[in-house]
Protein backbone atom coordinates (compact mmCIF):
# COMPACT_ATOMS: atom_id res chain seq x y z
CA UNK A 1 0.00 0.00 0.00
CA UNK A 2 2.80 2.47 0.85
CA UNK A 3 4.57 1.52 -2.40
CA UNK A 4 1.46 2.28 -4.46
CA UNK A 5 1.02 5.66 -2.69
CA UNK A 6 4.63 6.58 -3.47
CA UNK A 7 4.31 5.54 -7.08
CA UNK A 8 1.03 7.52 -7.44
CA UNK A 9 2.67 10.54 -5.88
CA UNK A 10 5.69 10.16 -8.15
CA UNK A 11 3.42 9.72 -11.18
CA UNK A 12 1.57 12.94 -10.25
CA UNK A 13 4.88 14.80 -10.02
CA UNK A 14 6.01 13.47 -13.40
CA UNK A 15 2.69 14.48 -15.00
CA UNK A 16 2.81 17.95 -13.46
CA UNK A 17 6.37 18.42 -14.70
CA UNK A 18 5.42 17.26 -18.21
CA UNK A 19 2.51 19.73 -18.35
CA UNK A 20 4.83 22.52 -17.18
CA UNK A 21 7.39 21.69 -19.89
CA UNK A 22 4.67 21.66 -22.56
CA UNK A 23 3.28 25.01 -21.42
CA UNK A 24 6.71 26.64 -21.33
CA UNK A 25 7.51 25.26 -24.77
CA UNK A 26 4.31 26.62 -26.22
CA UNK A 27 4.86 30.04 -24.68
CA UNK A 28 8.47 30.37 -25.79
CA UNK A 29 7.69 29.31 -29.35
CA UNK A 30 4.93 31.82 -29.81
CA UNK A 31 6.62 34.78 -28.14
CA UNK A 32 9.36 35.24 -30.74
CA UNK A 33 8.29 36.38 -34.19
CA UNK A 34 10.16 35.74 -37.42
CA UNK A 35 11.99 39.10 -37.40
CA UNK A 36 13.13 38.61 -33.80
CA UNK A 37 14.18 35.03 -34.56
CA UNK A 38 16.32 36.18 -37.47
CA UNK A 39 18.11 38.75 -35.33
CA UNK A 40 18.65 36.22 -32.53
CA UNK A 41 20.01 33.60 -34.91
CA UNK A 42 22.42 35.99 -36.62
CA UNK A 43 23.70 37.81 -33.51
CA UNK A 44 26.88 35.78 -33.09
CA UNK A 45 28.13 36.75 -36.54
CA UNK A 46 28.46 40.41 -35.52
CA UNK A 47 31.29 39.71 -33.04
CA UNK A 48 33.90 41.63 -35.03
CA UNK A 49 36.83 41.20 -32.64
CA UNK A 50 35.96 37.57 -31.80
CA UNK A 51 36.00 38.14 -28.03
CA UNK A 52 32.74 36.18 -27.53
CA UNK A 53 30.84 39.39 -26.75
CA UNK A 54 28.73 41.26 -29.30
CA UNK A 55 28.38 44.98 -28.61
CA UNK A 56 26.09 47.63 -30.07
CA UNK A 57 29.19 49.24 -31.60
CA UNK A 58 30.00 46.00 -33.43
CA UNK A 59 26.44 45.76 -34.74
CA UNK A 60 26.49 49.40 -35.88
CA UNK A 61 29.85 48.91 -37.61
CA UNK A 62 28.41 45.91 -39.48
CA UNK A 63 25.20 47.75 -40.38
CA UNK A 64 27.20 50.80 -41.48
CA UNK A 65 29.35 48.71 -43.81
CA UNK A 66 26.24 47.14 -45.34
CA UNK A 67 24.66 50.56 -45.82
CA UNK A 68 27.79 52.06 -47.41
CA UNK A 69 28.17 49.13 -49.82
CA UNK A 70 24.50 49.34 -50.83
CA UNK A 71 24.47 53.11 -51.37
CA UNK A 72 25.61 52.80 -54.99
CA UNK A 73 25.27 56.48 -55.93
CA UNK A 74 26.74 57.70 -52.63
CA UNK A 75 23.85 60.05 -51.88
CA UNK A 76 23.50 58.91 -48.25
CA UNK A 77 20.17 57.23 -49.04
CA UNK A 78 19.34 53.56 -49.68
CA UNK A 79 16.22 53.04 -51.75
CA UNK A 80 14.37 49.77 -52.25
CA UNK A 81 16.52 48.82 -55.26
CA UNK A 82 19.73 49.44 -53.29
CA UNK A 83 18.30 47.52 -50.33
CA UNK A 84 18.45 44.47 -52.59
CA UNK A 85 22.26 44.66 -52.29
CA UNK A 86 21.94 44.44 -48.50
CA UNK A 87 19.66 41.41 -48.87
CA UNK A 88 22.09 39.72 -51.26
CA UNK A 89 24.93 40.28 -48.77
CA UNK A 90 23.00 39.09 -45.71
CA UNK A 91 19.80 37.08 -46.14
CA UNK A 92 18.66 38.13 -42.66
CA UNK A 93 17.46 41.37 -44.25
CA UNK A 94 15.13 39.50 -46.57
CA UNK A 95 13.03 38.52 -43.54
CA UNK A 96 13.53 41.82 -41.74
CA UNK A 97 12.47 43.84 -44.78
CA UNK A 98 12.88 47.41 -45.93
CA UNK A 99 9.83 48.67 -44.02
CA UNK A 100 11.35 47.66 -40.68
CA UNK A 101 13.96 50.39 -41.11
CA UNK A 102 11.95 53.01 -43.03
CA UNK A 103 10.80 54.85 -39.90
CA UNK A 104 9.04 57.71 -41.69
CA UNK A 105 7.65 55.58 -44.54
CA UNK A 106 9.13 57.75 -47.30
CA UNK A 107 10.49 54.80 -49.31
CA UNK A 108 14.14 55.55 -48.60
CA UNK A 109 16.53 54.82 -45.77
CA UNK A 110 18.93 57.30 -44.28
CA UNK A 111 22.08 55.98 -42.64
CA UNK A 112 20.62 56.93 -39.24
CA UNK A 113 17.38 55.01 -39.90
CA UNK A 114 19.33 51.89 -40.81
CA UNK A 115 22.33 51.96 -38.46
CA UNK A 116 20.75 53.52 -35.37
CA UNK A 117 17.54 51.45 -35.35
CA UNK A 118 17.60 49.40 -32.12
CA UNK A 119 18.68 45.87 -32.92
CA UNK A 120 16.04 43.35 -31.81
CA UNK A 121 18.64 40.93 -30.42
CA UNK A 122 19.79 43.56 -27.93
CA UNK A 123 16.21 44.55 -27.08
CA UNK A 124 15.35 40.91 -26.31
CA UNK A 125 18.54 39.69 -24.63
CA UNK A 126 20.35 42.67 -23.07
CA UNK A 127 18.27 42.86 -19.90
CA UNK A 128 20.91 44.97 -18.10
CA UNK A 129 20.91 47.55 -20.93
CA UNK A 130 24.72 47.36 -21.24
CA UNK A 131 24.71 47.06 -25.03
CA UNK A 132 26.53 43.72 -24.72
CA UNK A 133 25.51 40.18 -25.59
CA UNK A 134 27.65 37.38 -24.25
CA UNK A 135 28.36 34.22 -26.20
CA UNK A 136 26.19 32.21 -23.82
CA UNK A 137 23.23 34.60 -24.28
CA UNK A 138 23.56 34.38 -28.06
CA UNK A 139 24.00 30.58 -28.05
CA UNK A 140 20.99 30.07 -25.79
CA UNK A 141 18.79 32.31 -27.94
CA UNK A 142 20.00 30.61 -31.11
CA UNK A 143 19.20 27.16 -29.70
CA UNK A 144 15.67 28.21 -28.70
CA UNK A 145 15.11 29.91 -32.06
CA UNK A 146 16.34 26.97 -34.12
CA UNK A 147 14.08 24.65 -32.14
CA UNK A 148 11.11 26.95 -32.89
CA UNK A 149 11.90 27.05 -36.62
CA UNK A 150 12.17 23.24 -36.80
CA UNK A 151 8.44 23.05 -36.09
CA UNK A 152 7.38 25.68 -38.63
CA UNK A 153 6.35 24.58 -42.10
CA UNK A 154 7.94 26.50 -44.96
CA UNK A 155 5.40 28.54 -46.90
CA UNK A 156 6.20 29.87 -50.36
CA UNK A 157 3.06 31.94 -50.79
CA UNK A 158 2.24 30.03 -53.98
CA UNK A 159 -1.46 29.06 -53.89
CA UNK A 160 -0.60 25.84 -55.70
CA UNK A 161 1.31 24.71 -52.59
CA UNK A 162 -1.97 24.58 -50.64
CA UNK A 163 -3.32 22.14 -53.26
CA UNK A 164 -0.36 19.79 -53.00
CA UNK A 165 -0.78 16.62 -51.05
CA UNK A 166 1.87 14.67 -49.15
CA UNK A 167 5.03 14.27 -51.19
CA UNK A 168 4.42 17.51 -53.08
CA UNK A 169 2.07 16.20 -55.79
CA UNK A 170 -1.12 17.97 -56.80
Amino acid sequence: MIASMISRQRWSQVCAFAVLVLLLGACSGSSVGDVDSVFLTAAGSWDRNRDNVVTCEEWKAYAGELFDEADANRDGIVDTAEYGKIVSTDRMFQTVGFGHYDANGDGKLTRAEFVDKPNRAFVLLDKNKECRLTGSQVAGARARTEKTFEHKKSESGDPRDAQKGPGGSI
